[in-house]
């Protein structure tokens, strides 16, 4: 049974930087993509960043030269790495899994990211 377990949200500053990491349990699957999308209060989800399983990466427009996507084969985690930080992007972060074969997406539960002074 796969399971995404997010960590890394919380509080801060603007300009500052923070780390999202996401570890899939399970070891039965492969996948098409591991990404994060994120949504605020009152708006559509969005999807931030993802990884394609050879490698290539996609990233909103709005947090392009600032976020960065990696995975971790070993460890079976993908990060997120989000520097200069802007109020803006403060939303609910959540991981998400496209496993091959499988029609629906596994999502993790979610994390707050809150950026203010």
């Amino acid at each position: 049974q796969v399971q995404l377990v997010e960590s890394g949200g919380g509080l801060v500053q603007p300009g500052g930087s923070l780390r999202l990491s996401c570890a899939a349990s399970g070891s039965g699957f492969s996948f098409n993509a591991m990404g994060w999308y994120r949504q605020a209060p009152g708006k559509q989800r969005e999807l931030v960043a993802n990884i394609m399983s050879g490698g290539k990466t996609n990233y909103a427009d709005s947090v392009k030269g600032r976020f960065t996507i990696s995975r971790d084969n070993a460890k079976n985690t993908v990060y997120l790495q989000m520097n200069s930080l802007k109020p803006e992007d403060t939303a609910v972060y959540y991981c998400n899994l496209k496993r091959v074969g499988v029609q629906n997406d596994l999502w993790g539960q979610g994390t707050q990211v809150t950026v203010s002074s």
